[in-house]
């Protein structure tokens, strides 16, 4: 018996999840720093800024950049950093970010060492705290 996991999933209560692109140029990330809308975490930096309005971008998509510096460590602790913080942001921001923002993720020294469960509360808290958080979109049925 071969079944899907479409198949399988019960369609009452689904919801269009947003989905997350990424910041494509330096210039994008330049243009959410010089907006000075950020907050700093234990785990993490968030940059808000809002999108311009010559981006093309599919509804309800949300744009955004991951940074991680050198004083992070070497490559392998930056990248690991880096997945982990994009899980997070797959966790948190389809649900619960405004759409017509653009964000920066910044990894900090931290971030590597930080239990999964308080960098998704440091996300939430950093959303909230830069006016970005969006409750009622995880409710939504489309």
């Amino acid at each position: 018996m071969n079944t899907t996991a479409l198949e399988t999933t019960p369609q009452a209560g689904y919801c269009q999840l947003a989905s997350v692109a990424r910041l494509p140029k330096r210039a994008d990330f330049l243009r959410v720093a010089a907006k000075k809308r950020r907050w700093a975490a234990p785990g993490l930096v968030l940059q808000v800024a809002p999108r311009p309005d010559d981006v093309q971008l599919a509804e309800g998509n949300v744009r955004v950049g991951f940074t991680a510096t050198r004083k992070v460590g070497n490559a392998v602790k930056r990248n690991r950093s880096r997945r982990r913080l994009r899980a997070a942001v797959d966790r948190v921001m389809t649900r619960s970010a405004r759409v017509d923002c653009d964000y920066v993720v910044i990894v900090r020294a931290a971030t590597a060492q930080r239990p999964f469960a308080k960098l998704v509360s440091d996300l939430e808290i950093a959303l909230k705290k830069c006016d970005a958080f969006a409750p009622g979109q995880e409710g939504k049925a489309e």
